[in-house]
């Protein structure tokens, strides 16, 4: 291995992701992922859908997952910066409805991966920052759920400077609680 460092945390199956960054006086180089470090890191994981967005300070987006086509996600960011955020919604995991947050970076060059089954969501800290995603499944645009970035019953403590504004999508603004998901999941 050697190429990447992996740190675990709290929450079983949530890893960051630190590359090697090889770097001289023309700027620097790094594999983002290959699959054989991956694997030996304990991510055996092959995506097959790359997502890229753009948004401006004080965009949050989330809490997004995905009802029966969930998704691996590996994210990081390419510009700026981001406070990243995901929920475990694993049920009978013994961390079910806890969250973490990692600070992710074009400096720090970390990634996250998360595994099927969480509520993902990140909001920008820099003036413009570029997010990429790469998932294990391809996006079903009618199979999507999420749970407020507020909700109490989570309490996700985003670092929201002092006069931030903050931007959400009118579905985020709108999206129910942790408790309503739970009510929602005994239908299933």
């Amino acid at each position: 291995m050697g190429k990447i460092t992996v740190e675990t945390c709290h929450i079983e199956g949530l890893k960051v992701v630190t590359p090697t960054v090889f770097g001289d006086n023309r700027g620097y180089f790094m594999e983002t992922y290959n699959y054989n470090d991956f694997r030996e890191a304990g991510i055996d994981q092959v995506f097959v859908q790359d997502n890229q967005s753009a948004s401006r300070k004080g965009v949050l987006r989330g809490l997004h997952f995905q009802y029966q086509y969930p998704q691996d996600k590996l994210v990081r960011v390419i510009k700026g910066e981001v406070y990243d955020v995901a929920v475990d919604l694993r049920e009978g995991s013994e961390t079910y409805g806890q969250w973490f947050g990692v600070l992710l970076s074009e400096e720090n060059k970390k990634q996250l991966f998360i595994p099927k089954n969480f509520a993902h969501g990140f909001l920008v800290l820099s003036d413009y920052a570029e997010f990429v995603y790469q998932c294990s499944d391809f996006y079903h645009p009618n199979d999507e759920g999420g749970i407020r970035y507020d909700d109490p019953d989570i309490g996700v403590e985003w670092p929201i400077p002092e006069g931030m504004e903050l931007i959400l999508s009118d579905k985020d603004l709108k999206q129910g609680s942790f408790q309503a998901y739970l009510e929602g999941q005994k239908g299933r």
